[in-house]
């Protein structure tokens, strides 16, 4: 597994009957993760003091229904800040698991001296503030402006609103075949793809239906020197090793290199246990 626990100002605290107990900065927050299916006791006493609470509804969907917080408050990890907010769906706006992923390309990306990365489903902007920390040269492609204005928020937060990022508000595939008829390229690419979208017409496509063209389309983009290839998934038909077969026959076949593939999980401080938290599938040179 690999483990994102190098935070400071986040802490998976306990995970128990369908939820997380979490901190992130200074509030304590409880959220529903459908990973946690264990029983378990609740031997925290911050489980009753919670500032914030999202349950799920039997309808579907679900609110907060304690927040006890502000509007928007900020945490770091490293020298990253990041803008948290209680959201629709659960969302804070960040994925403290992804941190091991920002973690390992940035020393990718530092050790050759940066070089262009191109972040796909990029949301707001995690990997593109610690690509753009480690020297790169960004392009940000996510098809929420909402999101893309908290990405352009986080990297200013962070000291980088001067930094080479390029923000696209946009689909990803159209974006890619536009790259490919450029004829840009990229040393680095992450994708971070939902499990369900709407492409260009408002069709709606599944991830596992379309995730080997995305892969196949996105490579292409690849320089003559690349460094890295990311694919980050919460979607649980998919599972680490299959995306890992992807980039083995797409990528590895024609540029060597290693692929490296398993689940990414947050350390709970309460049980010593690991909660896994999707799955990332990494190829590098």
């Amino acid at each position: 597994m690999f483990v994102s626990d190098n935070w400071k100002d986040y802490e998976l605290i306990d995970a128990s009957d369908g939820e997380r107990l979490e901190r992130w900065g200074k509030y304590i927050l409880i959220r529903p993760d459908p990973q946690i299916i264990w029983k378990g006791k609740k031997t925290s006493p911050l489980w009753k003091r919670a500032d914030a609470i999202y349950r799920r509804e039997s309808s579907g969907g679900g609110k907060w229904v304690k927040c006890d917080v502000p509007e928007s408050w900020t945490i770091n990890y490293g020298n990253l800040r990041f803008l948290i907010k209680p959201m629709g769906f659960k969302h804070t706006g960040v994925f403290p698991e992804q941190a091991v992923n920002w973690d390992w390309f940035s020393k990718i990306l530092s050790d050759n001296g940066g070089g262009r990365v191109l972040n796909l489903f990029a949301y707001t902007g995690g990997a593109t503030i610690a690509a753009s920390s480690a020297g790169a040269s960004v392009c940000h492609v996510d098809a929420s402006k909402g999101m893309t204005q908290q990405a352009k928020q986080n990297a200013a937060l962070s000291g980088f609103e001067k930094n080479p990022i390029r923000y696209i508000v946009d689909d990803c595939m159209k974006f890619i075949e536009r790259e490919i008829r450029r004829g840009n390229s990229y040393e680095g690419i992450i994708m971070d793809p939902p499990s369900y979208g709407r492409g260009p017409g408002g069709e709606v496509w599944k991830l596992e239906e379309c995730v080997d063209e995305l892969i196949s389309r996105a490579s292409l983009l690849l320089s003559d020197k690349p460094l890295f290839f990311l694919v980050n998934s919460y979607t649980t038909g998919l599972s680490p090793s299959t995306v890992g077969y992807m980039l083995n026959t797409g990528i590895k076949k024609k540029l060597g290199g290693t692929v490296i593939c398993d689940e990414v999980g947050l350390p709970v401080s309460t049980t010593g246990g690991f909660l896994p938290c999707g799955s990332a599938s990494r190829w590098y040179k």
